[in-house]
């Protein structure tokens, strides 16, 4: 090859690989991730996080390798009653925080293969939906605390 087919061949193989970078690598954030710790015996707990992102999404699933069953929960009270139930999804509007926190929603951690130690590293994978179905899956790791311990139970 010469030198000019090398230079042609270097600047194609670039363009191709500017258009194969993700669109909107950071137009979503997932930050101050944390899993609650469990007591002994315990075979449940819960994940909290930000979620903040440029365009409309939806968190439409969490996964992790520490729990046999994992779901995006809502904790609500009414007439001084708490309830808990499943949901399909957490609309994440644009430019707007989005809170998994105690008390609202969360990640629910079931069936929990061992127990959750403060300071270990709980993985999940968070899968996102825009608006033109196009899914986006994040992995992040949930530091364990013991935090707001008197706000959430399960």
């Amino acid at each position: 090859m010469n030198l000019r087919t090398i230079a042609l061949t270097l600047f194609a193989s670039a363009a191709l690989t500017a258009h194969a970078q993700p669109a909107g690598k950071t137009e979503l954030k997932v930050f101050d991730v944390w899993a609650r710790t469990t007591v002994p015996g315990a075979s449940v707990s819960a994940a909290y996080m930000h979620i903040k992102s440029a365009k409309p999404m939806k968190l439409v699933k969490a996964e992790s390798p520490v729990a046999g069953m994992t779901e995006i929960h809502q904790m609500s009270m009414k007439d001084g009653v708490m309830s808990m139930s499943a949901v399909d999804a957490v609309d994440i509007p644009a430019g707007k925080l989005v809170d998994l926190k105690p008390g609202g929603l969360h990640v629910m951690l079931m069936q929990l293969k061992q127990p959750i130690k403060k300071g270990d590293e709980v993985p999940l994978k968070l899968t996102f939906e825009d608006a033109a179905k196009k899914t986006i899956v994040l992995d992040v790791k949930a530091k364990a605390q013991e935090k707001d311990t008197h706000s959430h139970k399960h």
